[in-house]
């Protein structure tokens, strides 16, 4: 088995940070600006320099209006731009649900597979139990395919995360997938359903999912619907929530953030570092 996995070195009880790199025509973010190689290089650099500790290199879109895109063009996007990450010894993660896609990215050295679907197909866990890469196993109430704009209930949605994470974990582990290599994501945003309502309770209880499992957590705020819907801003504008959202996230104990906006949270947790570390005021 080659072993891919991240040794990057973060400061203790700071969550990594996951800089996305969509590699798509229709991203609901920035789609096209990053569909050329040298593009979606020089972006994956940008955001190394903001502080990313991760590239996350999505070829496919994954919201509710996404069209399919085949695992032929899945890799013919990635293929420049991870070789050139994985050269340069940078932590990189695919975002895609493809098997054919999964299978290209581990052999050329991503460090992490992260799948929407949660590796649904149990046929295959042998074949993952024998990759060297971490597996982000992500929750979502559609269970196949993307984003979907579906209305959901709060408490039946949480409860269906748990019981997901149940199932999932202990048949990936049966199936020799050592626990060490998973993380998980609740999924937020329509992932959940298209109230905010749901993606608040998953935030309000990330703290007691990982206490449960015992496992790494990951979570995406950034730019999702729910805090769209809460202020009414558009993308242009919603940063401050995207960035409120993953300091809270953060409060919660999550261990690798995934944002588009590297710089604000970095510089965001640098400070509430700092301002932690202060001694108290003692009053006269």
């Amino acid at each position: 088995m080659v072993q891919h996995l991240d040794s990057a070195v973060v400061p203790s009880g700071r969550p990594r940070l996951v800089g996305i790199v969509n590699i798509t025509t229709d991203s609901f973010s920035d789609g096209g600006r990053f569909l050329a190689a040298e593009d979606a290089i020089a972006h994956a650099w940008r955001l190394r320099a903001a502080g990313a500790d991760i590239i996350e290199l999505g070829p496919a879109a994954s919201n509710p209006s996404a069209q399919r895109v085949t695992a032929d063009e899945e890799i013919r996007r990635l293929a420049d731009v991870i070789d050139e990450l994985v050269a340069a010894d940078i932590p990189v993660s695919v975002d895609s649900f493809l098997p054919e896609t999964q299978r290209f990215a581990a052999a050329r050295g991503a460090s992490y597979l992260n799948d929407i679907q949660g590796f649904p197909d149990a046929s295959r866990y042998r074949e993952l139990a024998d990759l060297g890469c971490r597996l982000i196993v992500m929750h979502s109430v559609q269970r196949r395919g993307p984003a979907t704009e579906v209305l959901t209930a709060a408490e039946t949605v949480w409860k269906g995360i748990e019981g997901f994470f149940r199932g999932r974990l202990a048949a990936l582990q049966r199936a020799g997938v050592s626990r060490e290599r998973l993380i998980i994501d609740p999924g937020l945003g329509y992932f959940l359903g298209r109230t905010p309502e749901p993606s608040l309770m998953a935030l309000a209880r990330i703290g007691a999912l990982k206490s449960q499992l015992g496992l790494p957590v990951l979570v995406s705020p950034s730019r999702k619907s729910f805090l769209r819907s809460l202020t009414g801003r558009d993308l242009d504008n919603i940063g401050p929530a995207s960035l409120a959202a993953e300091l809270y996230a953060a409060r919660q104990g999550v261990d690798f953030i995934r944002t588009h906006d590297v710089a604000a949270i970095r510089d965001a947790l640098t400070i509430w570092d700092a301002l932690g570390a202060r001694p108290p005021v003692t009053r006269r």
